[in-house]
């Protein structure tokens, strides 16, 4: 996970400017219009990459994931503004918005990272810091937490398993 999930988790994943964030998401009212979509309720684009830039920075410089040999072998291959493009991109497409994300699945991106619960707790908290820090309102808060939670199998490692 922390290579592509750092880039989608850090994907979500995301990304959103403070203003944007904290901006009410626009429910089904009166006028009978429907609720925006995610990507446009935190902010585009613009919001998206402010949160996986902050979040991509978190995830570098925590010492947990450093211990792991092959979390830091990751960062070598797919440094911290290639992760950043891909998570921004992947964020973008799950969201609703234009983006395509290019990039590999979770799960073949993941596979030899031995990626343990600790280690994707320890992301998910740095996540939730990032989403903190730009007020995304508790609604887009749980749905990205949702999407990212999708791709725990592909990025956990199975207790026991080795790459």
């Amino acid at each position: 996970m922390m290579s592509c999930l750092r880039s989608r988790s850090m994907i979500v994943a995301v990304a959103l400017a403070s203003s944007a964030w904290s901006g009410p998401a626009l429910a089904q009212g009166s006028t009978g219009e429907p609720a925006k979509p995610l990507y446009e309720r935190l902010g585009g684009l613009k919001g998206i990459t402010l949160v996986v830039d902050d979040f991509i920075d978190r995830l570098v410089k925590n010492s947990t994931l450093n211990r792991n040999p092959e979390i830091d072998a990751g960062r070598k291959r797919s440094p911290a503004p290639y992760l950043k493009f891909h998570v921004s991109t992947m964020v973008c497409e799950v969201t609703g918005g234009p983006c395509k994300y290019i990039g590999k699945d979770m799960k073949s991106s993941h596979a030899h990272m031995n990626i343990t619960e600790k280690e994707w707790d320890v992301m998910v908290g740095e996540f939730k810091k990032s989403l903190a820090k730009f007020r995304v309102s508790a609604k887009e808060h749980q749905e990205l937490l949702e999407i990212v939670g999708k791709t725990k199998t592909d990025i956990v490692a199975p207790a026991g398993a080795k790459g």
